[in-house]
């Protein structure tokens, strides 16, 4: 990888819609007072950063589950899907992948299958990292059925600075494990519920890589890993 490549990223179509608002931004804070232009200059690179979005590899043995988004693993608990998708109100493995400000926020599929519901709901915008952001925060919701006809979910969070989510597939489509699916701007979380049985291979406070970290596996036998800072 070259040196350009590594600094200059891929932008989400998403990012257009601001970022030259904020180099107009800063241009005219320059004109006003020069300090104010550099932090406008600043906050400009922070724009186009965050709505970077890089190419991954994605581990493409069936059974693998991959993260859905970067950032860092904040919740691995029990609890019941949303019930907008249908699902049922037994209780399932949940990993929660919180993201912050200066994460790549473009959303993947942990897995291939097809998408049997979309469910969008409004809500409060509380801290993302917090439990009960699952239930009372804005949402978008997903169910996806595996090749085997088992259902998981998928479920974007809106966190306390994030104001839309994003979402660009529908029902029917046929989504393959890593492949973009939406985002949400500006700090979130993002939730998959795991089938019964199937044990997650991340650690609370692991971090993630969206398309690439295996979360769980289809296949696996290995327990629930546990995981310490060093």
């Amino acid at each position: 990888m070259d040196m350009i490549s590594t600094v200059v990223k891929p932008i989400h179509r998403e990012g257009w819609k601001f970022i030259p608002v904020f180099g107009i931004v800063a241009l005219l804070l320059f004109l006003v007072w020069e300090p104010l232009g550099w932090l406008g200059l600043g906050l400009t690179v922070w724009c186009y950063y965050f709505f970077r979005d890089p190419k991954r590899v994605t581990p493409t043995r069936p059974g693998l589950f991959v993260s859905p988004a970067d950032g860092v693993v904040s919740l691995i608990e029990p609890a019941a899907p949303p019930p907008e998708l249908g699902l049922g109100p037994e209780p399932r493995t949940r990993v929660s992948v919180f993201m912050n400000v200066f994460d790549c926020h473009v959303n993947r599929t942990p897995i291939a299958g097809t998408v049997t519901k979309v469910a969008y709901r409004p809500g409060k915008f509380l801290n993302a990292s917090l439990d009960k952001a699952s239930v009372d925060n804005e949402r978008n919701a997903l169910a996806l059925r595996l090749a085997d006809g088992r259902d998981i979910a998928v479920v974007q969070i809106a966190g306390l600075v994030a104001r839309r989510i994003l979402c660009e597939t529908k029902e029917g489509a046929t989504l393959a494990t890593g492949q973009r699916f939406g985002m949400i701007r500006f700090g979130s979380r993002v939730d998959v519920y795991l089938p019964d049985g199937v044990a997650p291979l991340v650690a609370i406070g692991q971090g993630t890589i969206a398309g690439e970290t295996v979360i769980a596996d289809l296949a696996g036998s290995e327990p629930a890993r546990l995981g310490e800072v060093r």
